[in-house]
């Protein structure tokens, strides 16, 4: 079983680093703060490891089509997708704002897109929804078929295993965004060069996913 668990670990890993959840992670977390950052990121891995957990389970006893579970991928390459065409229209439109003011000695950096700051306090919920997604596809097919090929059913430890693996990656890749916000994103015309980026990225990886 240590065995099993291991690989499922390693193989988290492994999946983290799939454009499409780096891309994700991007998404949600340019422009935020530190702790929101990592809010961002442990919300999408645990909302991915519950999917893949229910799924699991389900495939275990009842048979779906091919078709209904490929609808998880399609909404969330969907979702991507849409995502940097926003983050595109609101850099042309130069609906993305910047403002810093210095608190208590620390230098404090706001990112907003519209005319009016306000605080956002869905991103995290967000992020964990597009993990749960992304849950439906991708691995259930590797977590169903080590749990038969060791005679076992899939449980919460190999889930758990899959997360930890995840984290790692995820949490490597946020320490890269949390530079990215606190050391580049300083001035309007930065912060329109990187959401432009991460808006094409957007792009290219959902409308590749959507044609695969």
């Amino acid at each position: 079983m240590e065995i099993g668990l291991m690989i499922i670990f390693w193989y988290g890993i492994l999946h983290a680093f799939g454009p499409d959840h780096l891309t994700a992670i991007a998404d949600f977390s340019i422009g935020k703060e530190a702790k929101k950052t990592f809010l961002i990121v442990g919300a999408f891995a645990v909302g991915h490891g519950i999917m893949l957990f229910m799924f699991a389970k389900l495939l275990e006893h009842y048979t779906l089509p091919s078709e209904v579970l490929s609808y998880g991928d399609v909404i969330a390459s969907s979702v991507i997708l849409f995502i940097g065409i926003y983050l595109l229209t609101m850099v042309y439109a130069k609906r993305i704002h910047l403002k810093t003011h210095t608190h208590e000695d620390k230098k404090h950096v706001h990112i907003w897109f519209g005319n009016e700051h306000q605080h956002e306090t869905s991103t995290t919920t967000s992020a964990f929804g597009v993990g749960v997604l992304m849950g439906i596809g991708g691995v259930r097919g590797m977590l169903v078929t080590l749990g038969v090929l060791h005679g076992q059913s899939v449980d919460l430890s190999m889930i758990l295993a899959f997360i930890a693996g995840v984290m790692v990656v995820f949490f490597s890749f946020g320490l890269v965004i949390s530079w990215i916000n606190r050391d580049i994103l300083t001035n309007i015309q930065n912060v329109r060069r990187v959401f432009a980026t991460v808006g094409v990225i957007s792009v290219l990886v959902g409308g590749n996913m959507l044609l695969a």
